[in-house]
């Protein structure tokens, strides 16, 4: 499967792929297919699927990959745009958060600020990559990802501390005077998947 990214910064766009109905036809459409062969699967009217193909395509969410003749008229076929769509996280709301020092510090364990950072993220991450695949060149990024329990919000509290030192270290044995700069995010919330069990809070 492709790892290509189309981002969407548009609320046109964003709205355009939201209904139930289109994103239905977008899963169905990982596969080419036509308006004719959508509503069959469907079981929907073919000239309603015209409508929702027409706005998606205009949208950039789908495209046209074939066109034959069949019976004195052209089928067309289409295709969900391949790879992943990224929403800019600033269309649903989410403002990226500020980079003033005093502020990222006093931040540091609020739950909006994670919201805000992660976005940013998102936003910038995905518009790279979309250029990178745009020239057929590689976005060299790393993640690195743990699972932990904490016994108390003292251990989440002394945990990022004890972090950022050793974030602050690394960073300063390998930083590199005109060097290539990247950006280092690192985050902790609870996992979904322990939603139910007792988490660590602030009593």
């Amino acid at each position: 499967m492709s790892d290509a990214i189309t981002f969407v910064d548009d609320p046109e766009r964003v709205m355009a792929a939201l209904s139930p109905l289109r994103r239905r036809l977008l899963r169905e459409l990982r596969e080419p297919a036509s308006a004719t062969q959508l509503a069959a699967a469907l079981d929907l009217p073919r000239q309603r699927v015209n409508y929702h193909l027409r706005a998606m395509e205009a949208a950039e969410l789908v495209e046209l990959v074939e066109e034959r003749r069949r019976r004195g008229f052209v089928e067309r076929l289409f295709r969900a745009k391949p790879g992943a769509f990224v929403v800019d996280p600033a269309v649903l709301g989410h403002e990226p958060a500020s980079d003033e020092g005093a502020a990222r510090l006093q931040d540091r364990f609020a739950a909006g600020h994670l919201v805000g950072v992660a976005a940013a993220t998102v936003r910038d991450v995905a518009r790279m990559q979309a250029r990178a695949e745009e020239q057929g060149k590689r976005l060299l990024t790393f993640t690195i990802e743990a699972d932990l329990r904490f016994a108390s919000a003292a251990d989440v509290h002394r945990f990022a501390e004890d972090l950022a030192a050793a974030v602050h270290r690394a960073a300063e044995a390998y930083d590199s005077p005109g060097g290539r700069p990247y950006r280092l995010v690192v985050g902790g919330h609870p996992s979904p998947s322990t939603a139910t069990e007792q988490e660590p809070n602030d009593d």
